[in-house]
């Protein structure tokens, strides 16, 4: 049987505020356990929430960048649940009078534009975290996360591959990366995703049972956890059994998702306006200063630098990517144009020595200013691509400019055509055998005398010029 699968994403974002959404304690990630707490987010009697406005204003520019519906009114909920991590016994959320709804993201599925559709953007608080120790049969709660203020955004089941969810999750990423209201660390929990999948027989239009996917803290991760699951529903099925509607754990290390508890329906929650929180009214003058305070979004960016540099679409989607990078880019590009060339630097070995040690743009040691200032010199002649390579490498690790590193290593190109006349025209003389045998028709030797020059002057001269020399020297066959 043919099947075809459906996958719909809930995505948790962190908002990227110093405080927390209803109280004034510290957001910061990493301190002691329960340090970062107060009387409001432990849910003491007698305490009141207070709307975080910047909580508001972040929500609404992702609404904004995902082409939602921002409604006039919306309101927060209480979502009644009892765990040991959530002190209130229950959660602050929204759920009939969401803050956005009906929005898209694009996506390029095969060559062609795909819609993903987008329910809703609502504003939540975060629970707590349970520690369990390896050596006692205990475990602790941190309350310090409680409170930290989420956006929930909530797909259409409009994904029909592992490969689709994971761009898509992707797309999301960058835009929230790229307005500066999330960022983006999956491993601390800052952007996390759940996965609903299920399956149905190709051309069937009633979906079928799905099963909630949660644990999945990296992108491949979420396509891995995916493609276990489809793979698991389609051999029940094929097989005569039922797939039954559960919340399961991705286990990267088994690579595979194990039940965790039953599936809970929107009424086991016991959803209902949370009294001590007034609707939030938003007008459209709000609505129109949030807009303008927009970046250009990723899409939009890549589109101009392919149109404006003429670079190819895949170089423009890389330098994108990271709204930091971009910037460094266009930056290059501005010092000393050749945007081509800029890209081959960047995407090559600048990215290959961040990726070795694990670092961003941010913490690149080479300025724009002196990646600019190489790229001219090659230009002019001055050092060749080979010593560039070297350069850059220094670069790299010192953070020296290329004046200086090209003063301490005497790596000026050698560009005097007599004195290269002179070095090709003894190198020539060394080889007879190869000479005349070029001369006969083995051409290939020409590369084997270019190595040979460019040895004799450590590789200082200009190849360009080498080449010439050597092509009037060896077609001269009187010598």
């Amino acid at each position: 049987m043919d099947f075809e699968t459906v996958i719909g994403l809930e995505v948790h974002a962190q908002m990227l505020t110093d405080t927390k959404i209803f109280c004034n304690c510290s957001t910061k990630f990493g301190a002691a356990p329960n340090n970062h707490t107060c009387p409001v987010c432990l849910g003491m009697p007698g305490v009141l929430p207070v709307l975080n406005k910047k909580v508001v204003e972040y929500a609404m520019k992702m609404a904004l960048a995902t082409n939602c519906e921002i409604n006039k009114s919306c309101e927060f909920a209480r979502k009644n649940y009892f765990y040991p991590d959530l002190p209130k016994g229950y959660q602050i959320s929204q759920y009939a009078y969401p803050l956005a709804e009906h929005g898209h993201v694009m996506l390029d599925v095969n060559g062609e534009q795909k819609k993903i559709g987008i329910t809703r953007i609502h504003m939540e608080e975060d629970a707590g975290k349970l520690l369990h120790d390896e050596h006692n049969p205990a475990s602790y709660v941190d309350l310090n996360r409680t409170g930290v203020p989420l956006i929930e955004i909530v797909s259409e089941p409009d994904m029909r591959s592992p490969e689709e969810a994971a761009d898509y999750l992707k797309r999301l990423h960058e835009i929230l990366v790229y307005l500066e209201i999330c960022d983006g660390n999956m491993e601390e929990g800052s952007f996390r995703c759940d996965a609903n999948v299920s399956i149905r027989p190709k051309g069937q239009k009633e979906f079928g049972t799905r099963t909630e996917l949660k644990n999945m803290n990296s992108f491949r991760n979420v396509q891995r956890a995916l493609e276990y699951e489809i793979k698991r529903q389609q051999y029940l099925v094929e097989n005569g059994e039922t797939v039954v509607q559960e919340t399961r754990l991705w286990d990267d290390a088994q690579g595979a998702t194990n039940s965790m508890r039953s599936k809970e329906e929107a009424h086991d929650y016991r959803y209902f306006p949370d009294p001590d929180l007034v609707p939030i009214l938003v007008d459209e003058g709000w609505v129109e200063n949030i807009k303008r305070e927009l970046p250009e979004l990723p899409l939009t960016k890549r589109e101009r630098f392919v149109k404006e540099y003429q670079i190819p679409a895949y170089d423009a989607g890389v330098l994108t990517a990271d709204k930091a990078l971009a910037h460094y880019y266009e930056d290059v590009v501005k010092l000393c144009g050749k945007p081509k060339v800029v890209s081959n630097w960047i995407m090559g070995d600048v990215m290959r020595f961040l990726n070795d040690d694990k670092l961003n743009i941010r913490q690149c040691k080479i300025t724009p200013e002196s990646l600019a200032d190489m790229i001219m010199r090659i230009d002019k002649g001055e050092i060749s691509g080979k010593m560039a390579k070297e350069i850059v490498e220094d670069m790299y690790r010192t953070g020296k400019s290329p004046q200086t590193i090209i003063k301490e290593k005497g790596l000026v190109q050698i560009t005097d055509k007599d004195a290269l006349v002179k070095t090709a025209s003894i190198t020539v003389g060394k080889f007879p055998q190869q000479r005349d045998d070029y001369r006969s028709g083995k051409e290939k030797l020409f590369g084997f005398f270019v190595g040979q020059v460019m040895k004799e002057t450590k590789g200082k001269a200009n190849p360009q010029l080498v080449n010439e020399i050597l092509k009037d020297i060896l077609d001269k066959k009187n010598d």
